[in-house]
């Protein structure tokens, strides 16, 4: 496989507690290298999950994902010559694992790495690609031309369609590097009605457990020990009952849905 998904970031006023939150819940590991006050980066062997303190201007929220590739400048050349309104950017040598941030052609932000780059440090190194029994699965975007955006992926990056037992009238494109899903879902404007309106972008995370009955005692048990780290509530009131309601159906490989204490939305199967 030409590439693989090997992170995710989140921006967050609560960077600190939401660490604690993944530690406590699916069994993630924050980094050695981690440095107080910066960033924290969390990994569950084959993922990592960067958590980013919000600064002034930066929405909060699921942020992006991350796609390590054989060689980058292959990537590159692929995007020259088929997707020419795509840039991409340097980024900063004091980022752990942005080396070059791009997008697709619907204006969809995301990482390209490639395996020695000099600026691959903290837990997107010390991961070993075996994934933690409880893991990162799937990550999920919604955008305007799914179909289009899905034949990029495809062509740039090699992700393969991944055999997924779809639900009915599911228009989703998966497409897998093996271990990791990008789940490709429409954005449709209507499919808001009667909720609040949430803009394309970077829809949900996705996790595979070894059993959905165990997590759910462990949620319950970690909150218990610590309000700070509940789940924040998901379908409260009318609107969250819509969004609920949307959450459930968009994906197919979710069996179980909850938010992390920011309202970020996770999707969650069983073995």
């Amino acid at each position: 496989m030409f590439s693989k998904i090997n992170h995710v970031a989140i921006v967050s006023e609560n960077y600190a507690q939401l660490a604690q939150f993944y530690e406590a819940v699916f069994g993630m590991q924050t980094s050695a290298k981690t440095r107080p006050g910066r960033a924290v980066t969390v990994g569950d062997g084959y993922v990592g999950l960067n958590i980013n303190p919000r600064r002034a201007g930066r929405s909060a929220g699921l942020d992006h994902f991350g796609i390590q590739v054989e060689n980058c400048e292959t990537a590159f050349d692929r995007m020259r010559r088929n997707y020419p309104t795509v840039k991409w950017l340097k980024r900063p040598s004091n980022r752990p694992f942005a080396g070059i941030t791009t997008h697709d052609p619907d204006g969809n932000v995301f990482d390209i790495s490639q395996k020695d780059m000099a600026n691959r440090t903290s837990v997107y190194v010390e991961n070993d690609g075996k994934a933690n029994p409880r893991h990162i699965n799937h990550v999920a975007m919604r955008t305007m031309r799914p179909d289009a955006m899905a034949e990029f992926y495809r062509d740039v990056f090699e992700l393969a369609p991944s055999n997924v037992d779809k639900k009915p009238g599911d228009a989703n494109h998966y497409l897998t590097d093996g271990h990791v899903t990008l789940v490709i879902m429409p954005w449709d404007i209507t499919d808001y009605d009667s909720t609040g309106i949430i803009t394309p972008g970077m829809d949900h995370i996705g996790f595979k457990v070894e059993n959905l009955e165990t997590l759910k005692s462990d949620v319950k048990r970690i909150a218990d020990d610590n309000p700070r780290l509940a789940p924040a509530p998901v379908g409260t009131g009318k609107e969250g009952a819509a969004l609920a309601k949307l959450f459930e159906r968009s994906c197919s490989l979710g069996q179980h849905c909850l938010a992390d204490p920011d309202g970020i939305l996770i999707d969650v199967m069983a073995d």
